[in-house]
């Protein structure tokens, strides 16, 4: 009975991101699922643990003519989240900066960030920007490190752009055949789809320093 118990947990969590993926689909092309898109973007560069994408790749989807508006629209709201992190690490760092580093499970300690800054640099921003890694860690971090904040913005733009981009562009690209794919097998195709969005930006990384 126990044992039964626990089973439907995962099952409730994949009928939810169905739900969610079908929501996306049928509203693609109002402007509430767009404004749902940016708040989403702007949250989860702050602190909510919920990857944009889940809301990117059905509507991308469902109005293919509007994957580089949609890109855009998760590159801006996702540089401005970033931002706003950014602004908390340099005024508010030891107020609130510090409790939500604490809170995503870090201990506040800066001396790790600080290497990174010395030997990366805005590097270090991009790393957090493109992929899944914690970019609300880091937009704080920046922040309360002192990093320049336009090298930090022009990082975070061209970093994050590019993977909504590179992610929207494939999508665009297959079209039918992903959407066939991501309704058969949903949280797959999302893994596959942000690594290779990643993968596709860290091939092009070296053309572009």
């Amino acid at each position: 009975m126990t044992e039964n118990s626990a089973t439907p947990a995962p099952r409730e969590e994949r009928h939810l991101v169905r739900r969610l993926y079908d929501w996306a689909i049928e509203s693609a092309g109002t402007r509430r699922a767009v404004w749902v898109l940016a708040g989403l973007c702007y949250l989860q560069s702050l602190f909510l643990p919920v990857p944009p994408d889940l809301l990117l790749i059905p509507m991308v989807l469902a109005k293919r003519a509007k994957a580089w508006f949609f890109a855009g629209i998760a590159t801006v709201s996702s540089v401005c989240g970033g931002l706003t992190g950014y602004m908390i690490g340099y005024f508010l760092y030891d107020w609130l900066g510090e409790p939500l580093l604490a809170l995503s499970g870090h201990s506040g300690d800066l001396t790790t960030f600080y290497e990174y800054r010395d030997k990366w640099g805005v590097w270090f921003v991009a790393a957090g920007a493109l992929t899944p890694l914690p970019y609300k860690l880091v937009a704080i971090a920046s922040g309360a490190a002192g990093l320049e904040v336009g090298a930090f913005m022009l990082a975070s733009l061209a970093a994050r752009g590019m993977r909504f981009y590179v992610e929207a562009g494939i999508l665009w690209y297959m079209g039918p055949k992903a959407r066939r794919l991501i309704e058969h097998r949903y949280g797959a195709a999302l893994v596959i789809g942000v690594a290779a969005a990643t993968l596709g930006v860290l091939v092009l990384i070296p053309f572009l320093t």
